[in-house]
């Protein structure tokens, strides 16, 4: 599989690796699934964050291999979630969080984030920019915990670590991570107007969110 982290192509004025550009175009397809609520959106964020890891992979960007660690693990665990849920009730639903919920995904971020940050600033070797690969890290795993639990929150949260997590991409050399932003936004503006418009019309009759 050394040819993933071969040059696929090159685009004004950077190389873009095989891995970088599969991983991606899969990460948008898994994204698509999960607009509509597709319980394979799941296998494939798992198969896209195991590519994107052999595109960063010797890249001095842990930040990055981490974030693909944690859909990896997420994916698994989200993947069990939605499947229950589609076995429960015949669908996988989707609704706001409570206020209570928000307080602890944010809460939980931000103590989260410092808490790796601190870690990462321990062992430089880790991390070469602590707070920003602790941001990636810690959001990511907020994200799918969110999308996980069927709430609308979870594509705001997508956005949050996309605003960071592709610049930061763009700067290692993983051009194509930034390139497909522009077509992430869309889905994920889409992806959100439609949970949104799901979770406004459906009568919530359990506080389990997604395995109502």
């Amino acid at each position: 599989m050394s040819w993933l982290t071969g040059i696929a192509f090159t685009a004004f004025g950077e190389q873009v690796k095989w891995a970088d550009m599969i991983g991606n175009l899969i990460g948008l397809g898994a994204l698509a699934l999960g607009w509509r609520r597709s319980v394979w959106s799941w296998p494939l964020q798992l198969l896209a964050g195991a590519v994107l890891i052999a595109a960063y992979w010797g890249g001095q960007a842990p930040g990055l291999i981490g974030k693909q660690l944690i859909v990896i693990t997420a994916a698994v665990w989200g993947w069990t979630q939605w499947r229950r849920g589609r076995r429960d009730t015949g669908e996988i639903a989707v609704r706001f969080a409570d206020w209570r919920e928000r307080a602890v995904l944010v809460g939980g971020a931000a103590l989260g984030t410092l808490a790796v940050a601190e870690l990462f600033t321990a062992f430089p070797k880790l991390s070469w920019a602590p707070w920003l690969d602790a941001y990636i890290f810690v959001g990511t795993l907020a994200a799918m915990y969110a999308q996980a639990r069927g709430w609308v929150e979870f594509w705001f949260a997508w956005i949050a670590v996309d605003l960071i997590g592709v610049p930061y991409s763009y700067t290692h050399g993983y051009v194509f991570s930034a390139l497909t932003f522009s077509i992430y936004f869309v889905l994920v503006l889409l992806g959100l107007a439609g949970w949104w418009t799901k979770a406004r019309t459906r009568t919530v009759t359990s506080p389990k969110g997604a395995l109502a």
